[in-house]
């Protein structure tokens, strides 16, 4: 699934936290698994973004998208990044699922075969695409 929403909430231990609507066809693939991997896309994995983003597919379908970890989950290896956890706590807020995140491994890509403009990290916002930049700072 692709989520708007992903933040961190503590440093020790290091936890994050996504929302996922409880009718999304990851909703329980998700309420049944133990761990996850959370990608940081950037503004070049847009398609990967939107595959993962679009429900009733198989989202795995190419696999030369996605590997899986030695610990059995899938990775998406374009990703700038990707952090893998233990689901330590979901609460039902509404029609959503919020899901406490306890990472466990970071990895990080050393982006050195792509340029800084297709780094950027993707950002969903307002119902479209965005990228983060210098020139979206605000002070």
């Amino acid at each position: 699934m692709t989520a708007s929403s992903v933040f961190s909430v503590s440093v020790n231990p290091p936890l994050l936290v996504f929302s996922l609507s409880a009718h999304s066809s990851s909703a329980d693939a998700i309420r049944e698994a133990g761990t996850v991997v959370v990608h940081l896309l950037g503004t070049d994995q847009i398609d990967l973004a939107k595959t993962f983003a679009t429900g009733g597919i198989d989202r795995f379908e190419d696999p030369c998208t996605w590997s899986r970890l030695v610990t059995g989950e899938p990775v998406l290896p374009r990703a700038n990044a990707w952090l893998r956890g233990t689901i330590v706590s979901g609460m039902n807020a509404g029609d959503s699922t919020v899901v406490a995140v306890h990472v466990l491994q970071v990895n990080i890509s050393t982006a050195a075969d792509r340029d800084a403009e297709q780094a950027r990290p993707l950002v969903y916002h307002n119902r479209s695409w965005h990228s983060l930049s210098a020139v979206s700072t605000v002070s």
